[in-house]
């Protein structure tokens, strides 16, 4: 009871915004599907797995609160991978691939 009170008293427009990831099967990576608000962590999970797996696509989902992801702006995506272009070793055309070698 207490629980549904406190979440009452909240409203919607301040439940923290989450971004939720979806493993669409065993091996595979997560993969970013949307976000959604909820009031904490298992609310969240929960809602995901409603909005985001109803026709049974998941095995597995990552809620992350907004405010912890941190990512490089695209407006400086040149610089801050200009330093991988003089590094020739880092692009796969620098190895030479056996012709034994299949499906590379």
């Amino acid at each position: 009871m207490t629980l549904f009170k406190n979440l009452d008293c909240m409203s919607q427009k301040e439940w923290p915004l989450w971004e939720v990831f979806i493993r669409s099967k065993q091996g595979l990576d997560h993969k970013h599907v949307g976000s959604l608000h909820a009031a904490d962590a298992e609310m969240a999970v929960q809602n995901a797995r409603d909005v985001y797996t109803r026709r049974l696509e998941g095995v597995s989902i990552w809620v992350v609160e907004s405010k912890h992801v941190h990512a490089s702006n695209p407006d400086d995506a040149a610089a801050f991978y200009e330093p991988a272009n003089d590094k020739v070793y880092r692009h796969p055309t620098f190895y030479t691939v056996p012709d034994s070698i299949k499906h590379m």
